[in-house]
């Protein structure tokens, strides 16, 4: 091996320079790396040429060596900026479109209107069909802690029924505190809370929204999806009068021959507790692939409050009670319309979509 020398260090580094200014492209640069700082450049030989020297000589080649491929290697960096602003530039040029040739090719072409989609309608008539029957239409946020999500709805941590709603944590706060609600029940105790506070019970209210849950999609159901609850507080209030709002919004909405029953279940926050169904829209309760071949379709659950949801909120169960219900929004678009798979909400087919124009 030849021992070190300096001029060869000069040497090295205008040739590299030469061929880094010489470079038409940032894949010419990219791929010539090695030859120029790389493991068969001339930096790695005279690299290895260092051990001839003594120690003080050593140091001072090094540094000098270093120095001078720490330039091409700046030199390089400099020039591939320069390369990627004009490769691109050039890129820009070539895409770049005559908007007023596009205007001019579609000046003939009919416009078409645009409308709501099928579940944005779907949420407007289902409000419209409460209203009448004297309810009010609130709102809530789509955030929520896990105190409104899930505790002040006799849900506290490790519950089994947490299993029922696995959801999307947010990455903000103490871990799994904030999170993507799982239903629109938040909003029931941001009303109850409101509503004690301000003095103005009694309630009746609806609440329509988004809601985030880690289902697999298939026929029925969607990890986003859109919920309408409705909240009842009031003196003297039964089942009874659960049954009869459910019986009433159903004859409203799918109309007369269209039935709905209801069937016991288990929810922490209301006792006792149902899951109404209603006769498949889709084969008129002959039985089908969407309702799994029973005739009928589960919309939604209900109940009567449960006392410790009034305990949370401040709200003395021996003077008032109330109940609450809520199913999909999305689901009765499916029912009232007679879609088969609910998929076909979220995947913006334009077939399917002029359908409900």
């Amino acid at each position: 091996m030849s021992p070190f020398d300096v001029s060869q260090v000069d040497s090295a580094e205008s040739s590299a320079l030469e061929q880094i200014n010489a470079a038409a492209s940032v894949d010419a640069l990219r791929e010539s790396e090695n030859e120029m700082v790389g493991k068969r450049s001339p930096f790695a030989t005279l690299q290895k040429t260092l051990g001839s020297l003594g120690p003080e000589e050593r140091k001072e080649a090094g540094a000098l060596l270093q120095a001078s491929r720490q330039r091409v290697a700046e030199a390089r960096e400099s020039r591939l900026v320069e390369l990627s602003q004009s490769e691109r530039a050039q890129q820009l040029e070539v895409d770049r479109m005559d908007l007023a040739d596009v205007v001019s090719s579609r000046a003939s072409a009919p416009l078409r209107a645009g409308h709501s989609g099928l579940v944005a309608s779907t949420q407007r008539q289902l409000e419209d069909v409460f209203v009448g029957m004297g309810f009010t239409v609130a709102d809530g946020p789509e955030v929520e802690t896990d105190w409104y999500n899930f505790e002040a709805l006799n849900i506290p941590p490790a519950h089994p029924a947490r299993g029922m709603w696995d959801t999307f944590y947010l990455d903000v706060g103490e871990p799994e505190t904030v999170l993507l609600r799982t239903h629109t029940s938040p909003t029931q105790i941001h009303l109850m809370e409101n509503a004690v506070a301000a003095g103005t019970l009694p309630i009746h209210a609806v609440m329509p929204g988004r809601c985030f849950r880690r289902d697999t999609p298939d026929a029925r159901h969607l990890a986003v999806f859109h919920q309408i609850e409705g909240l009842v507080v009031d003196r003297g209030i039964s089942f009874a009068d659960l049954a009869g709002v459910i019986e009433t919004f159903t004859r409203a909405y799918f109309g007369p021959d269209i039935d709905s029953r209801l069937r016991p279940a288990f929810f922490p926050f209301t006792e006792p507790s149902a899951e109404f169904e209603i006769t498949c829209t889709i084969c008129r309760g002959e039985g089908c692939r969407t309702c799994s071949l029973s005739g009928w379709v589960e919309l939604g659950g209900c109940g009567m409050l449960d006392p410790a949801v009034f305990e949370a909120v401040g709200i003395d169960s021996e003077q008032w009670s109330g109940f609450a219900f809520g199913f999909g929004i999305d689901r009765c678009a499916q029912m009232r319309h007679a879609v088969s798979d609910m998929r076909a909400l979220s995947e913006n087919d334009l077939r399917f979509i002029r359908q409900f124009s």
